[in-house]
């Protein structure tokens, strides 16, 4: 089973540790770490942690490329990314443990090239010969047409693929209309589909369920730390993390999305795949590096996952 994801706006993470962070104050770091990021990168990695064969794709600026391919090659993932002039953007992530809290500063990206875009879609057509799974994760670069998750979506479900879209703004309105199996909103991104806040756990169960079609066959609602509610045709739940220290905030999600991908490679329950994914996601904010924790430890985490019908 090979599983490819997409990141069309990849990043490196320069993550500074800051104790008791203040803004418009002197703060003094702990630490700094360069790591390649992206949604999609993320979720390759924590797949590739879990033992899946991988390949990644979208764009990369080729100026400084090389510490995600070294991050590639440690993982054993398979690099497809089309390389673009320029650099891919430093987005960066002040993270306060004491406070549990992480401050997100992220840049816009590159523009990718009028030829990039086509050759980016040959290699969707190439890695459809070879991987099952298809996640598209993440926001567009500048210049980017909203419709290319849509485009991507249509070229995939033509050879029968199963996809996961994972994105905001009108990417994601039109991608859902291009039908992917799995879509995984977070509130503010439901919210801003369906056009008003949505207060209660009915009105964001109601919002989803309007997302389900003959194509889309699960929404899969991030809440924070709420958990998540997984919405079918017939059945909602809501899978409620345990308490954990919060090293990081960030990558939870991909985490979760990762997490979902494994659920539905091995065929488990709607209860059970949300056990799993919140697994995942308690495992990465409960530690401070990109890996995902081992297996005994995941286990643990989806054995006190409380399950409950909202």
């Amino acid at each position: 089973m090979k599983i490819a994801t997409v990141t069309l706006n990849p990043a490196i993470d320069q993550m500074v540790r800051v104790d008791n962070f203040q803004p418009n104050r002197v703060n003094r770091a702990r630490t700094l770490k360069f790591d390649a990021s992206g949604k999609g990168v993320n979720v390759a990695s924590f797949l590739a942690d879990y033992g899946y064969d991988i390949a990644v794709t979208g764009y990369l600026g080729e100026a400084n490329v090389g510490i995600f391919e070294q991050f590639f090659a440690s993982k054993g993932i398979d690099d497809c990314f089309v390389r673009i002039p320029g650099n891919t953007r430093i987005n960066v992530k002040v993270v306060d443990e004491i406070n549990q809290q992480t401050t997100d500063i992220n840049m816009p990206g590159q523009s990718p090239p009028e030829e990039a875009m086509s050759t980016f879609l040959q290699t969707i057509e190439q890695l459809a010969s070879t991987c099952d799974w298809f996640v598209l994760s993440g926001s567009l670069p500048p210049d980017v047409p909203t419709t290319i998750y849509a485009t991507i979506i249509t070229q995939l479900k033509r050879q029968k693929k199963r996809i996961i879209l994972d994105t905001s703004g009108e990417a994601l309105r039109e991608g859902i209309r291009a039908g992917p199996t799995i879509v995984k909103p977070n509130i503010d991104e439901l919210h801003y589909l369906i056009g008003h806040p949505l207060t209660s756990e009915a009105e964001i169960q109601q919002a989803a369920h309007q997302l389900l079609n003959e194509d889309i066959e699960l929404v899969v609602v991030s809440m924070g730390r709420q958990g998540a509610m997984l919405v079918e045709q017939a059945t909602t739940l809501i899978a409620t993390p345990p308490e954990v220290a919060v090293k990081k905030t960030f990558g939870a999600g991909d985490a979760m999305v990762a997490g979902l991908v494994t659920a539905q490679i091995q065929g488990l329950s709607l209860a059970d795949c949300g056990r799993l994914a919140t697994a995942f996601s308690v495992g990465t904010i409960a530690h401070l590096s990109y890996e995902l924790p081992p297996r005994d430890i995941l286990w643990q985490y989806f054995h006190q996952v409380y399950i409950r019908k909202p």
